[in-house]
């Protein structure tokens, strides 16, 4: 049976955003053998939901938007840029269905922020740190991410593979305080900054990751792995009744 991963579109209102992030996200999720599914973000409630029945993995990608301060109950500062809305709301029907159904998740970038702040977490409004976290797409090694050892990112690392990584960097905000059940699995250790969360559930694969593994996947085999690791689990899924899913995270 194919393996199908939902993504929403990154913007409900910047087509050239879309057009210029989506096609990475798409090829790394097909070299690994699976169907993506392209959750619009104009559709109604009722379409979302008949989306969703047929997937078996979340991937929530970067956005070049950010996520509303009041959501973790903060006043927007200067520096923060406006939400989008649309994304918003797909994107808690995407976590809300992926929870409930113990579905895996790959969110990435803007994806891992929302994840966090779904789960209860906050963010860094604007980060103010040595080192330059948006030197832009073209940079593929921005700065080091530090792997904590014993985490399911570790995991993913590369047969002898150390757990210092150069990764890319386009992102001022970031996670400040992990959500309920996530734990920090990467940092940056110049500067402290979380790089990575993930899910407190050995059962349920859940990773939210700073950088953009997509960007490097030809190139980077830690980036491959962390696309193969979701993929398998996607793979592996089966629907698992709500109280079950509730009951193990």
């Amino acid at each position: 049976m194919s393996v199908h991963i939902a993504i929403p579109e990154p913007t409900s209102s910047d087509p050239a955003y879309n057009a210029r992030s989506l096609p990475p996200y798409l090829a790394a999720l097909h070299s690994c053998g699976v169907i993506p599914v392209l959750i619009p973000l104009h559709e109604r409630q009722d379409r979302v939901a008949r989306l969703l029945h047929g997937v078996q993995g979340i991937l929530l990608p970067g956005s070049g938007y950010d996520v509303n301060p009041q959501r973790y109950g903060e006043d927007r500062i200067a520096e923060c840029g406006e939400a989008d809305p649309g994304r918003a709301a797909v994107d808690e029907l995407l976590l809300q269905d992926a929870f409930n159904l113990y579905k895996p998740i790959l969110a990435i970038c803007h994806g891992a922020q929302t994840l966090n702040v779904w789960r209860n977490g906050s963010l860094v409004q604007d980060l103010q740190t040595p080192v330059n976290h948006s030197p832009g797409r073209v940079v593929l090694d921005a700065h080091p991410a530090q792997i904590s050892k014993g985490s399911r990112l570790a995991g993913l690392l590369p047969e002898g593979g150390r757990f210092e990584y150069q990764v890319n960097s386009s992102h001022h905000q970031a996670v400040k305080v992990p959500g309920d059940n996530l734990l920090v699995s990467a940092v940056s250790p110049d500067d402290g900054v979380i790089e990575a969360i993930e899910l407190d559930s050995p059962a349920h694969f859940v990773v939210g990751v700073q950088w953009h593994p997509e960007r490097t996947y030809t190139h980077s085999a830690f980036s491959r792995a962390i696309f193969s690791g979701f993929v398998q689990a996607a793979t592996a899924w089966e629907p698992r009744r709500i109280e079950e899913s509730v009951a193990a995270v």
